[in-house]
């Protein structure tokens, strides 16, 4: 009898889920434990706790996106005017040219002008690239590019001319040509031609190409590419074409 309620005892707590059995560790709810209590120790660390750490998060990932993706940059002058206004921020595209496309005739560029145009950083829109062969002005006062004159009416500044300062220049390979819209009110390249780098500028001094602007929310506008640009011919493609 004794033996045999000794076996029956054994036997009962070789049972899962009887009374008295040992139960399976479960890793994964210690994990979640783990989890649950490095967050509650991260959160209460920083006063304000989950709410305080969000806004951290979100300001680091703006940041982030600030310095390698999209910036916002403020006009500071009249010299792209009419189409950028003193005080007009306008939202600027870093990526633009990161993936082997590069600046194109007639891209409105924010740049770093040090050593070049000065300390700072500049908008301008590109006229020359590199083996570009840009000339002003012809029988009617207007840029040519690669032997083809440039109708820049649609963007510059009422009552300028596409420049009193006459220049005949080669881009250099791996440089921009560029000219404010508001020509009477801007400093650009033409201003720079006798300084080093004969007022071009290196395409990896462009910070990245302006897309829109974005305040004041009424002035709200994507800046898109004259068309003007796209008839230009290819450098050393001149097709003599003066219209």
């Amino acid at each position: 009898m004794d033996t045999e309620a000794q076996s029956m005892e054994r036997d009962r707590s070789s049972h899962p889920g009887e009374a008295g059995s040992e139960r399976t560790p479960d890793p994964r709810g210690r994990e979640g434990r783990s989890r649950s209590s490095l967050t509650a120790r991260i959160t209460g660390s920083v006063p304000g706790g989950r709410i305080t750490l969000a806004a951290l998060l979100c300001l680091a990932l703006l940041l982030l996106l600030n310095t390698f993706v999209a910036q916002p940059f403020q006009i500071p002058s009249g010299s792209m005017e009419p189409g950028l206004r003193i005080g007009d921020r306008v939202l600027v595209n870093k990526l633009a040219y990161r993936f082997g496309t590069g600046p194109r005739r007639g891209d409105v560029v924010v740049f770093d002008g040090s050593g070049y145009f000065g300390p700072g950083d500049y908008v301008k829109r590109v006229v020359g690239v590199g083996r570009d062969h840009v000339v002003c002005c012809d029988k009617e006062g207007r840029i040519e590019v690669n032997g083809r004159s440039v109708d820049e009416s649609t963007f510059l500044h009422s009552g300028d001319r596409p420049s009193a300062v006459p220049f005949d220049v080669v881009v250099p390979e791996g440089a921009l040509f560029l000219l404010g819209d508001h020509r009477d009110d801007s400093s650009d390249s033409r201003d720079h031609l006798g300084s080093p780098g004969g007022g071009m500028i290196p395409v990896g001094r462009v910070i990245g190409r302006a897309e829109r602007i974005v305040w004041p929310l009424g002035h709200w506008t994507r800046l898109a590419r004259p068309d003007a640009y796209a008839r230009v011919p290819a450098p050393g493609r001149q097709d003599g074409a003066h219209g």
